[in-house]
């Protein structure tokens, strides 16, 4: 059955509308009487019926409200350092899959790429139709959040990252690995930071382990960004969520 995203809460009757609307009734050719999930924003989800569809709007009644297992038990934020590229797509895509509850790019003394106010503005907006995508693809029922571009320090003081149990991947001298630090914690969120091309500045490691951030190796090979991102990812869930059953 597939499964969609409306921007309201769940209620006995709900509307999809826009692109999705299109997609149902122009490419997959559905028609009243066609059975839905639906996922709310709080994650919530549940099977409905299509009582009228155009190009521009499906309208269903909901059935039945449905259990949903695709979120993990563990709540991770990811702050990552500005990729060049398309670095911050593939990261955004892959960090979706592996189950990220939200993103937080970030900029840090060795961001190669600098963007504009409104530059910025429109990444995050990118961003967050890729998050949109990746989580329809992969069968999520809740939408991760892409934050506006924040300055390393500042991102120290947001709510999301202060109530969280933080860690910084390192590719310099650091005194435990992720997996030594993960078995000491049993947090429900985590704060997951990662740097960009050339790492964190030791300025920035610094600022970081005085503000509480524990300070991690991932091994003796320096990775890519890209590659640090998920493979961070796929630690923590493993160990705190669900991968691995």
């Amino acid at each position: 059955m597939r499964r969609f995203f409306i921007n309201v809460p769940l209620s006995s009757t709900v509307f999809i509308e826009g692109a999705d609307a299109r997609h149902m009734a122009l490419v997959l050719r559905m028609a009243s009487g066609d059975t839905v999930q639906v996922a709310a924003p709080d994650g919530k989800t549940a099977k409905a019926e299509i009582i009228r569809i155009s190009a521009e709007s499906v309208q269903l009644t909901l059935l039945e409200a449905m259990e949903d297992h695709t979120e993990p038990p563990v709540k991770v934020w990811l702050v990552q350092g500005l990729g060049k590229g398309e670095k911050m797509d593939y990261i955004i895509q892959k960090a979706v899959e592996l189950g990220v509850y939200g993103i937080i790019p970030a900029i840090t003394e060795h961001c190669i790429v600098k963007y504009d106010v409104q530059k910025q503005a429109d990444k995050v907006v990118r961003w967050q139709k890729i998050a949109r995508e990746a989580a329809k693809q992969c069968g999520r029922s809740y939408i991760p959040r892409i934050l506006p571009v924040t300055r390393l320090a500042a991102v120290l003081g947001q709510p999301e990252i202060s109530n969280a149990s933080t860690i910084m991947l390192y590719e310099g001298q650091a005194p435990q690995g992720l997996k030594q630090v993960l078995s000491k914690t049993g947090r429900p969120v985590y704060g997951l930071f990662i740097g960009p091309e050339g790492g964190f500045s030791p300025a920035e490691v610094a600022l970081c382990a005085a503000n509480g951030v524990s300070v991690v190796s991932m091994g003796p090979r320096i990775m890519r960004t890209e590659t640090a991102a998920v493979a961070a990812l796929t630690v923590v869930m493993y160990e705190c969520g669900d991968l691995g059953g």
